[in-house]
């Protein structure tokens, strides 16, 4: 019987990691790390939709709350809170590593994938695949403005999930900048999407399109 229990632990470091604990039947030997986008949390109908897709598929998944999003329950990160969110992301690992015996993997929406990537460029063994969604390139309307400068650095197998109409970067941007990236890479598109990625309609489909390429991607 698959299981959902809400989860809250405080690394040796003194990092909180709050959220919830999806458990597959018969446990599993793999887990991933899910986590949010700047105006979200944990609670994210898209992470719930992967989280029990992923669990589906016999994969512990935590999706977590981010610290800036523990600290304040509405409104984007302030400044200067990506290294404690990446600390955030580093502890929730360690969680997950603690309960089950084989990989572990680290994923998010947007900001938390960023996040998922900067904290993977600079401690390359943090994770065994990433699974960025929605990667927000460069603000909208703003090109020149691209989040590129880790990415020569990630030597961690990424799977990047795109919205073709994703205002934060194009497919032909984000296809552009998965050449700066030495680690093995794959860009899914999904057709008619935004930044958001889903609607309440397609969520389900959407979820399990991303669990089947992820599995092949990253566990095949």
């Amino acid at each position: 019987m698959r299981t959902c229990e809400a989860f809250s632990e405080t690394s040796a470091d003194g990092v909180p990691v709050h959220g919830f604990l999806h458990g597959p039947d018969g446990g599993s030997s793999d887990g991933l790390v899910l986590t949010h986008g700047a105006g979200a949390n944990c609670n994210a109908p898209l992470l719930v939709a992967l989280a029990e897709a992923f669990c589906s598929a016999g994969i512990t998944v935590l999706r977590c709350d981010l610290p800036f999003r523990q600290a304040r329950p509405q409104g984007p990160p302030p400044r200067g809170s990506a290294e404690r969110d990446q600390q955030g992301l580093r502890a929730a690992v360690e969680s997950v590593r603690r309960r089950v015996a084989g990989r572990v993997f680290l994923g998010g929406h947007s900001y938390g994938g960023r996040q998922a990537s900067m904290l993977a460029a600079a401690e390359p063994g943090v994770a065994e695949a990433l699974l960025l969604l929605s990667y927000p390139l460069h603000p909208p309307q703003r090109p020149d403005e691209l989040r590129t400068a880790h990415f020569p650095r990630l030597e961690t197998p990424a799977l990047f999930v795109s919205g073709a109409r994703d205002e934060f970067g194009s497919i032909a941007e984000m296809e552009a900048a998965l050449k700066l990236i030495p680690a093995r890479t794959e860009l899914v598109t999904i057709a008619g999407a935004g930044h958001e990625l889903a609607t309440k309609k397609n969520r389900e489909t959407v979820a399990q399109r991303v669990v089947e390429a992820f599995r092949s991607f990253a566990m095949g």
